[in-house]
Order: structure tokens, then C-alpha cells, then sequence
């Protein structure tokens, strides 16, 4: 039997975290300790690693590599969680990521996958607008990551996207990227104007009509088109927005819940109460929302995308294992580089409060493998031992995990409490296990 893992007293990691690389001070570090302790006592003052080790929790390898290689974008997104959020840790950071700075991460990365026999790392290049570098340095953070492994983990294959507001998608661009067999993925909120309202530049003009542009251009390349994420606008007619976003061809598309908190509730009605409960009368509208894509979707006739959500729900109520950190109770599994080089969690926690990312670690004094101890990262692999009482009893809990990590904050208390679109997704997710139910039954049962 697994004991206790939680701690009254904060437990360190193996080693004093350093200053990140490109600056820093040693009072940095003690700031960013007392944010975690302040914001999120749960995990980063109550989570014995050792403890958890102990326990039966082993560390679990990163497969997954986000490189900042820009730290500015070309629009100002009014909902973007990097630059309209809690934390504000981006001005900071120098707007390009050096070479030398790809180069260690890229030594980083294949000591981790020769360390764990990795077969298979995925890179992600991102920012800011990642393609705001010029065509022909585009592919240099991923060549270094296969000369790298090709030295010390040839065995270790690599797949690599980068993901972009599409708005400088270009010929020269998509053919360099293609040239270097990284895949293309495009964030969009709808295929027409009025679904993108909220995705302007610096002076407020609509970037809708360059990022059409660059997605007709990467729909006329489907070998280097990943797909489309589009975060959930309840303003917007969900099914029009699903079929207007099938005009641009996505092979995937990833409908998105607005990052959002239990002290930053989601935006529109039925705003979860600061207590937990929601008030009467105000229904699942993120779950209604869904359902309606949902219904279209799946009583299509015909294969016209995957929806990943949808896909990622069948699957794990099928016993299948989780591809997303998002659902399921599969252990995280991703990493992020800063253009600075230093190493942080996943940076959707920056929508909790300022920091919430940080590590304190960085490329040139430490290891991957010293992330998988720090306490914020070794939480988000504890699967149901890391949740609520009421999530570890819940019927769903294999199949919701607990919803997506940053959806579960309280300021205060930290990330051990349901989602804050728990009744959302447990009334999607019955549907769907309904749906899937009638579509398994054989012809005679059914009628």
C-alpha cells in the first residue's frame, strides 16, 4: 500500500536550484521559492519527493521539449496567456535564444534521451511567434538536437512542429521547414473574422486575414500540416465554428478550454463560484458548447478531421492510454526551454500567478533529470495520488485525471483541488461514453 506522500515541511530538491542562465541573483532564487510557498503550498511546500519516491512513484523520463526560440509575438492576443496573464516573466527574457543557447539544449536533451533509451523525442518550436526568425535559421534549435543525438543516442528518433499564429507563413518559410521535416501547427478561434476578434496585432488590427493566408498556403502542403488549436469563445456559434475552420483543411483540430482558475474563473456565464460551487441555474455552457461540435462531428457520415479532445475522451474510456497532459492520468512529460536557457514546467502554468512556471533550473547547471525531483514537476506525475479527495473517488476519474493541471489553482491553497470545469467535463464526458456505448452495440441489440 502507497503511504502518504504530502509533507508539513518543504522538502528541497536534490540540489540548491542555481540562478538561471542570462542573469539572475541569489535573492531571485529565495523570491521565487516564497511565490511557490505563497501561491501553491500544494505541491511546493506539502509534496515529499522522497516520500513520493518511496511510495512507489518513480520518475518518469521527459519526452517532450518546448523551445522558446522567441519571447515576442507579432500580435497581442487579448486572452494570450504568455503576455495578458498572471505572469509577466517574459519581459525578462531576451527576445531571440542564441545559438549557443540551442546548442546546450540540445547536448541537454540527448544526455536525458541516452541516460533513458529514449525512442522517440518530440520538439516543439515556439514563443512568442517562432517564425518571426528568418527562413534559413528556422530549422538550426532542431538540427542541433539531431547532430546531438546522433553523437550520443542514435537510436533516438525525432519529431519536431512548430506551432504559430500563421500570420508569417510564407513559401520560403513552409519549404524550409519542410526541408527539415518539422510539421506546421496553426493557432486559429474560427474560420471566419468575427471568431478571431480577440487575436489582433500591437495596434489592435485583426490578424485574421494574414493567418488565412498562411493556412490556405499550408493546406496546399498537407505533409507539414499538424492541424489548428482553437480556444473555446462561448460568444461564438460553436458548430460555425467548427465547420469554418473544416474550410482550411486542418488534419487535426484542438478545441481548447480557455486557461482559466478557481481564482481566475473562466470567462462567460456560468462562472464558477469563488467557493467551489456554482450557482443555480447556470448550467455546463463549456460542456454545451462542446456537445455541439460534438454531435456534428461525430454523426458527420464521413472522416472530415480528428478532434483531438473528443478522440483523447474515446480513447482513454476504452482503456487506451493518454496522448495529452489535458486528460487521463498518464504522467507529464514536457519541459520548456527559455530563450534565457532556463528550464521551466509547462508554461500554461503561467496563467496562475507570477512564477508559476519557474524552476530556478537551467541548461548549464542542470540536468533534465534534476527537473524530474523538483516538486512543482514531480506533482504532475503522481496521477491520482496528486488529486482532490473528491477527484480520487470520482467514477471518472480515469478517464478526466483531474482535469487539465492549471485548471485546478486556488490561490493560496495551490493545485490540488477538481478543475474548475469539473461539471463541464463530466457532463461531456458521459455523453460521449453514451455515444460510444450505442455506436458498440450489435444491430439487434440497438433496435
Amino acid at each position: 500500500m502507497r503511504r502518504a506522500i504530502t509533507s508539513a515541511s518543504p522538502l528541497p530538491g536534490p540540489t540548491t536550484p542555481a540562478p538561471p542562465a542570462g542573469g539572475g541573483a541569489p535573492d531571485g532564487q529565495a523570491g521565487r521559492a516564497s511565490a511557490h510557498a505563497r501561491h501553491a503550498p500544494w505541491p511546493h511546500t506539502r509534496l515529499d519527493v522522497a516520500a513520493a519516491r518511496a511510495a512507489g512513484h518513480p520518475p518518469h523520463p521527459i519526452r517532450q521539449f518546448v523551445l522558446k526560440t522567441r519571447s515576442r509575438c507579432n500580435l497581442a492576443c487579448t486572452y494570450c496567456y504568455v503576455y495578458e496573464m498572471a505572469d509577466q516573466g517574459w519581459r525578462d527574457q531576451p527576445v531571440v535564444m542564441a545559438p549557443a543557447t540551442a546548442t546546450r539544449a540540445a547536448q541537454r536533451i540527448a544526455e536525458h534521451a541516452a541516460a533513458h533509451d529514449l525512442p522517440r523525442v518530440d520538439l516543439v518550436l515556439h514563443g512568442g511567434e517562432p517564425l518571426l526568425t528568418a527562413p534559413a535559421a528556422l530549422a538550426a534549435p532542431v538540427e542541433a538536437v539531431r547532430e546531438a543525438l546522433a553523437a550520443t543516442a542514435s537510436r533516438t528518433r525525432v519529431t519536431a512542429t512548430v506551432q504559430t499564429n500563421g500570420t508569417l507563413l510564407t513559401r520560403g518559410r513552409l519549404a524550409a521547414l519542410a526541408a527539415a521535416g518539422i510539421r506546421v501547427g496553426v493557432s486559429l478561434d474560427g474560420g471566419l473574422p468575427a471568431h478571431n476578434s480577440r487575436r489582433v496585432d500591437h495596434a489592435g488590427r485583426p490578424g485574421f486575414g494574414a493567418a488565412a493566408r498562411g493556412l490556405r498556403l499550408l493546406a496546399r502542403h498537407p505533409d507539414s500540416y499538424a492541424g489548428v488549436l482553437c480556444v473555446i469563445d462561448l460568444d461564438q456559434d460553436p458548430v460555425e465554428t467548427y465547420e469554418s475552420l473544416l474550410a482550411f483543411a486542418p488534419p487535426t483540430v484542438g478545441l481548447l478550454l480557455p486557461l482559466a482558475n478557481w481564482s481566475a474563473p473562466p470567462p462567460g456565464p456560468g462562472r464558477p463560484h469563488p467557493g467551489g460551487t456554482r450557482p443555480g441555474g447556470t448550467g455546463t455552457p463549456y460542456a454545451d458548447w462542446l456537445l455541439a461540435v460534438f454531435e456534428r462531428w461525430w454523426h458527420d457520415g464521413r472522416h472530415r478531421t480528428r478532434i483531438r479532445l473528443f478522440e483523447e475522451i474515446i480513447a482513454l474510456l476504452l482503456g487506451l492510454p493518454a496522448t495529452t497532459e489535458t486528460l487521463g492520468l498518464a504522467p507529464a512529460a514536457t519541459a520548456v526551454i527559455e530563450t534565457d536557457g532556463s528550464i521551466e514546467q509547462a508554461d500554461s502554468l503561467k496563467s496562475a500567478y507570477e512564477g508559476a512556471a519557474t524552476t530556478g533550473m537551467a541548461l548549464d547547471t542542470h540536468s533534465f533529470d534534476q527537473l524530474l525531483d523538483h516538486p512543482g514537476f514531480a506533482a504532475r506525475q503522481l496521477g491520482r495520488d496528486a488529486l482532490a479527495a473528491a477527484c480520487r473517488s470520482c467514477a471518472l476519474v480515469e478517464v478526466c485525471g483531474g482535469g487539465h493541471y492549471p485548471h485546478r489553482y486556488r490561490a493560496g491553497e495551490g493545485f490540488r483541488q477538481p478543475s474548475v470545469y469539473c461539471a463541464d467535463l463530466q457532463v461531456l464526458i458521459r455523453h460521449i461514453a453514451t455515444a460510444v456505448q450505442r455506436a458498440a452495440r450489435p444491430p439487434a441489440a440497438a433496435s
